[in-house]
């Protein structure tokens, strides 16, 4: 495969359409995979959602918990990462490869202590958050089995980062792809009784095992630990650069640690915090009744599918501007930094248009329950008045990582997070139910925009100075 990143690494000079066509290669893949990413889950609410209320509410009361506990395995990956894109962008190619190594055997040692924190908090997360007891089990056994599957979850995030920033963006797109596919697959087996599927006129009989909620966990598990794998074969293996072989370690890991560390904490420290925030906003969702609970569940899901693209291209402008720091060509990731922000709220404004129509077709699909259908559609169109604004928070985030700059933004998101929408959430709550939970939450994003938007002009002047 062509190394499209081989012009930035060499120095040469680059046309502003050769530029947009970089960003476009990098992004694409990427995007890809965070869409089939959100559809896997977009599709699992909907397999949870024919099985009740209940169920759709037991998944929705954890998920923010498993989104605080992946945001870590996330935030350690990206301290190595950065720091692959920085070596690959200066040609110091086994610099790269320590660090491939150094990074998986960190991403595994923190991980298994992070699924040993999960056993033990899994039966006491559901009574903390004041859940009906009816719902309790569920959503313990459905964290408890994400917790056993996190290993391999942050071998995924490290392994396919690595991947992203060496500038292969294709692989980890394509894998994270086939575990959207399989987790369907997985779903279905675990979660339904055996039954009788009618497909064009042909009946088949399709397997399964009547899990339920317990079912989607598993489920979705088996499609992590496959794709976990596989990238690590790739990245160990198939990589031309990346690959193990028999070689000296130029860094010691205690001095790709501290690095990485140092990345790492403002990111890890924001995710818990974040996390934290995303559960309190649960836990202010919560008193609303179990149709609220499942409306917020399902509208996240919705919602999801729409900042994903941002996501996509975030991924890519870390890589790009990774690689031009590296090489020590700032101007340059200045440039392609401001061009992926504009993608990025280009796609998320078209997103955010087509949620605002389609609304009720798309919260629909995963509920019958006309209460749950009604007030999702509401608060999912005041939300996509957010959708470009959040691009830019989204989009910025992966530039500055890019710099190694992530204890600022980290603040930023930190402030306005619990100083903006926190607050704001518990006082709409009280007069204005669900939909003054998601006003507030709009607001917050749109503020956070700005901000981000202030932060990347002030490293542009960054730049321009110390170019002077």
């Amino acid at each position: 495969m062509k190394d499209i990143l081989a012009p930035v690494r060499n120095g040469e000079s680059l046309t502003g359409r050769q530029e947009l066509w970089l960003i476009a290669r990098l992004s694409l893949p990427a995007i890809l995979a965070q869409i089939s990413s959100i559809m896997m889950q977009y599709i699992d609410a909907s397999m949870v959602g024919r099985l009740g209320t209940n169920a759709a509410a037991s998944i929705g009361l954890v998920s923010t918990s498993t989104w605080l506990i992946g945001g870590v395995g996330s935030a350690l990956a990206t301290g190595f990462t950065v720091q692959v894109a920085h070596a690959m962008g200066a040609k110091e190619e086994q610099k790269a490869r320590n660090i491939v190594r150094y990074g998986l055997i960190s991403a595994i040692t923190i991980s298994l202590l992070v699924m040993a924190l999960c056993a033990v908090l899994g039966p006491l997360i559901p009574v903390w958050m004041g859940a009906d007891p009816n719902i309790r089990k569920d959503a313990s056994l459905y964290f408890m089995i994400f917790g056993f599957s996190f290993p391999f979850l942050a071998i995924d995030y490290a392994a396919g980062g690595m991947l992203q920033c060496s500038g292969n963006m294709r692989v980890p797109s394509i894998l994270n792809i086939s575990m959207c596919f399989l987790d369907v697959i997985f779903n279905y087996i675990f979660i339904f009784e055996p039954s009788n599927l009618s497909i064009f006129g042909f009946s088949l009989k399709m397997p399964g095992l009547g899990l339920g909620v317990l079912g989607a966990a598993l489920g979705t598990a088996c499609a992590e630990i496959f794709c976990a794998l596989s990238m690590l074969f790739f990245l160990l293996a198939k990589s031309e650069t990346l690959s193990l072989r028999r070689e000296k370690y130029l860094l010691p890991y205690i001095q790709v640690l501290k690095k990485a560390l140092k990345i790492s904490i403002p990111i890890a420290f924001e995710s818990a915090i974040m996390g934290m925030a995303y559960v309190a906003s649960t836990k202010i969702v919560t008193p609303l009744g179990v149709s609220s609970i499942s409306a917020h569940s399902f509208s996240i899901t919705v919602e999801s599918l729409c900042y994903m693209p941002g996501y996509g291209i975030s991924q890519a402008a870390t890589t790009v501007v990774g690689q031009c720091v590296g090489a020590n060509r700032k101007d340059l990731a200045r440039r392609l930094g401001w061009m992926t922000v504009g993608l990025g709220v280009f796609c998320m404004a078209m997103t955010g248009l087509l949620m605002y129509i389609y609304a009720p077709y798309m919260i629909g699909f995963l509920t019958n329950d006309s209460e749950i259908r009604e007030l999702g559609s509401t608060i999912l169109r005041i939300e996509a008045f957010a959708e470009p604004m959040y691009a830019v928070s989204i989009v910025a985030t992966g530039i500055l990582r890019g710099y190694a700059d992530t204890l600022i933004p980290s603040l930023m998101n930190l402030f306005s997070m619990w100083c903006v929408r926190i607050p704001l959430s518990a006082y709409l709550a009280a007069s204005m139910g669900l939909k003054g939970v998601w006003i507030a939450m709009a607001g917050e994003l749109i503020f956070r925009g700005l901000i981000y938007f202030v932060r990347l002009v002030r490293k542009d002047l960054e730049i321009k100075k110390s170019a002077c």
